[in-house]
């Protein structure tokens, strides 16, 4: 059975659970929910599995806050010897509309602190992360406020429809394909 690692970006604690910056973290309590399997507090993440068609998703949430989700990352990686191109990242990114999807099989970290965490620790780029749009909508010099703020009324109401769609962009991943998917969800 081929094993998939998928990590949500996010960050550890109460005051941080519905904040933008913590979609990673969102999707994967969806992707959780859904397939009844749970969350256990494990070594730098907390971590949950399920199979589906002849995949097993190792979903991890890493405990050691966005800028040095690397650590975890790489630990799990090794852990469950699971192959870079079996990797998938899911983060918030600023630069694409509300709830768009984009998934890319390598880049820059676009100023990301848990990507750039990633990027150092493994030494390489060429790794598949999912990206979710969270907007840029924030006056000048208010990025960290907007990112770490919760969610407008209005998005808060479309909010799971997106995550059941990148719920879906993550299983497609493993089951279609990276080419298949990024011509299905990308937009």
């Amino acid at each position: 059975m081929k094993k998939f690692l998928v990590a949500g970006l996010g960050n550890i604690g109460a005051e941080y659970a519905e904040t933008r910056h913590n979609i990673g973290f969102k999707v994967l309590d969806f992707l959780a929910d859904k397939s009844g399997t749970f969350f256990s507090n494990k070594r730098y993440a907390d971590v949950a599995q399920y199979a589906l068609k002849g995949r097993t998703f190792v979903l991890i949430k890493p405990t050691t806050f966005m800028n040095l989700s690397g650590k975890a990352l790489n630990y799990w990686l090794r852990e469950e010897k699971i192959p870079l191109e079996h990797l998938l990242v899911v983060l918030d990114d600023i630069a694409l509309p509300f709830g768009a999807l984009r998934l890319k099989t390598k880049g820059s970290d676009g100023g990301h602190n848990g990507l750039k965490s990633i990027n150092q620790v493994l030494g390489r780029q060429d790794y598949a992360r999912l990206r979710f749009g969270i907007d840029g909508n924030f006056p000048k010099g208010r990025q960290i406020e907007y990112v770490l703020g919760t969610w407008s009324e209005e998005e808060n109401q479309a909010l799971n429809t997106h995550i059941e769609r990148a719920a879906k962009a993550i299983e497609s991943f493993a089951l279609a394909g990276p080419a298949l998917t990024m011509n299905q969800y990308n937009g």
